[in-house]
């Protein structure tokens, strides 16, 4: 599907939006219900991503193929391990196929689990004999994916002994690594993370208890950079947010501070507000503790005229697409001038914006949805925009609500 995206006339948005819930405190919360009857879950994502984790834990024997879902693929591998008895085949799309999982597999054969690849080492398929895991250390370098080291995390409290975690090296995304560890915490889990340690104690049983899932700071990013390349007075609602996040994309209330947006938590939203024009000709950050909203921020920035320094940024290259690479090329469609090395985006101040460029999204939901926000200062056909239902199949239709034209082709 192509969507030609026209921003709303006039330069004030003003609307109140309900995003799903997080797809990373979903994603984990459903692991945590397979492993323990008496969890319940409340507002759970609707995206494919959160579907497919769903319906593969569900499997016992056989084929699992999720897709494109990076979190599932990371996520089952280690579920599916523990399960004593289980025999399973655990693939994905050809993309899926490239990213790599070694760093898992290996610490999981540490523990003694049972896990083979089909074709090409390192990566998927993989077959994985379920077994009782019964090994309860395991040491993994501190830069990678924090979702090799959730995936551990997660089964750690259904494991015999539990887990002790060494990281070696400086931790990369520790915010994600706290939401899995205050998950944890929520159901009853003993953990403890001082320095580069984390420690879980074992739990058998979990009292009956309610997950409620707040709704996904990574796709509120979007409406923040609405918001900034709107004029001033424009403002948006969105629910349902919690001052105290789990989620480490939570910073952007304080990055779109720079942008002119300010934010306020009520009982169970935020509500953002442009506020003043932003007064920064360039916007340098660390984003190696929240790297998903790197996309959105490059795009602000082009659109407000500025240049960026975006930096760690180096687990973006084996997501759904490489990321550096890709906002590199379409970046420079709309005129822009960018350099990218393997952990940083750097981009020149920028006035004038070709228009009428078509966008291409690389499987990659994130693509799609950072760029939406530039038809408020420029014209632009999107590629494949179906690939939003990944993490946020309502997106279009909100857009619609704040008076974007969004038409097919």
């Amino acid at each position: 599907m192509k969507l030609h995206l026209i921003g709303p006339s006039g330069n004030i948005v003003k609307s109140s939006i309900q995003i799903t819930g997080s797809k990373s405190e979903s994603n984990r919360a459903l692991l945590l219900q397979a492993l323990y009857s008496g969890i319940s879950i409340r507002n759970r994502s609707n995206s494919d991503d959160a579907e497919v984790m769903q319906k593969g834990l569900a499997i016992e024997n056989g084929e699992v193929d999720i897709h494109h879902a990076g979190t599932a693929m990371r996520f089952l591998t280690g579920y599916f391990a523990s399960q004593e008895g289980k025999n399973i085949v655990l693939t994905g799309s050809k993309r899926m196929k490239e990213r790599p999982v070694k760093i898992l597999v290996d610490a999981l054969i540490s523990l003694g689990a049972d896990i083979e690849y089909i074709d090409k080492e390192g990566y998927p398929p993989i077959v994985i004999q379920g077994k009782k895991l019964t090994e309860s250390k395991v040491s993994l370098p501190a830069d990678i994916s924090s979702q090799y080291i959730s995936s551990l995390l997660l089964i750690a409290p259904s494991l015999e002994n539990g887990l002790q975690m060494e990281l070696v090296g400086k931790i990369t995304s520790v915010p994600y690594i706290k939401m899995t560890l205050g998950l944890l915490n929520q159901i009853g889990v003993q953990t403890s993370f001082e320095g580069n340690t984390i420690k879980v104690s074992p739990m058998k049983e979990v009292e009956p208890i309610a997950l409620v899932v707040e709704s996904d700071w990574s796709s509120a990013s979007y409406f923040y950079s609405i918001v900034a390349l709107s004029g001033v007075g424009s403002e948006i609602q969105l629910g349902s947010y919690k001052n105290d996040s789990l989620q480490g994309d939570r910073v952007l209330a304080g990055i779109y501070t720079d942008f002119g947006v300010e934010t306020t938590f009520t009982a169970d939203s935020i509500v953002l507000k442009k506020a003043r024009n932003h007064q920064l000709g360039s916007f340098t950050c660390d984003l190696a503790n929240a790297p998903d909203i790197a996309q959105t921020i490059a795009v602000t920035c082009l659109g407000l005229g500025m240049g960026c320094e975006l930096t760690g940024l180096h687990t973006l290259k084996i997501k759904e697409t490489d990321r550096l690479e890709a906002m590199k090329a379409e970046l420079s469609k709309f005129g822009a001038k960018v350099a990218v090395t393997d952990r940083a985006l750097l981009l020149q101040p920028s006035f004038d914006l070709i228009s009428e460029v078509a966008v291409d999204t690389y499987n990659d939901h994130r693509m799609a949805m950072a760029f939406a926000p530039l038809a408020l200062k420029t014209s632009f056909v999107v590629n494949d925009a179906e690939v939003v239902s990944k993490s946020y199949p309502d997106f279009w239709k909100d857009l619609k609500k704040l008076g974007f034209q969004a038409r097919e082709l």
